[in-house]
């Protein structure tokens, strides 16, 4: 398999659970919304992973649920029950559709606004923030008696977890003023392979 990335994006939660599942792997730094880039996946984002079978697949958390159904034996997914599912769904869905798209705003103010004053651009920002803090504060009550977002289990959703709230360093709270989300984060950064692809998906051309 063949996973394309940017540094400090979510395509690196694909690559922490890749190693964690033992896959055989390689990954390809690429440009986001690069005309070369676009070839591979017109919508000029990541993560997209090449598993062989000429489809590319999109969307972290996607690619995530189609990762632990592929390599079960692993058990770093739900576990078997219907309400484990739902349970391991509702988060991929919070992750995905909620906590993500929340730094978005953050990140590339511009693209949520016709103007071009930088004083409206601080405004998006600003109310960006609380949705992010209202957000984290919700991720921080997930994790209350927990190392693991999910049952305490340890799971690719960890990944993704962590990568995504390493972006509060880029507002006024960070993830040290949460204590649940510190304690998990705590944990993700004492995880040698956990930190040496942060790294490496950094230097990497």
């Amino acid at each position: 398999m063949k996973l394309y990335y940017a540094p400090g994006t979510c395509a690196v939660a694909v690559w922490i659970a890749l190693d964690w599942l033992g896959c055989d792997y390689e990954v390809e730094r690429v440009v986001l919304g690069s005309d070369e880039y676009r070839k591979i996946n017109p919508a000029g984002a990541v993560p997209a992973l090449d598993t062989g079978d000429g489809k590319i697949k999109t969307q972290a958390g996607s690619i995530l649920s189609y990762l632990v159904e592929k390599y079960k034996d692993q058990d770093l997914g739900p576990d078997d029950s219907l309400e484990d599912r739902y349970l391991f769904n509702e988060i991929v869905s919070f992750l995905s559709a909620d906590y993500h798209p929340a730094f978005w705003p953050m990140f590339s103010p511009d693209e949520f606004t016709t103007s071009s004053d930088e004083k409206d651009y601080e405004n998006i920002k600003e109310a960006a923030y609380k949705n992010i803090d209202s957000l984290a504060q919700s991720l921080d009550k997930r994790l209350e008696g927990k190392t693991h977002i999910y049952k305490n289990k340890k799971t690719v959703l960890d990944a993704y977890a962590y990568i995504l709230s390493r972006w509060l360093k880029n507002t006024p709270k960070s993830w040290q003023e949460y204590p649940n989300l510190k304690k998990f984060m705590e944990t993700m950064e004492n995880d040698s392979n956990v930190q040496r692809i942060v790294h490496e998906s950094v230097k990497k051309n």
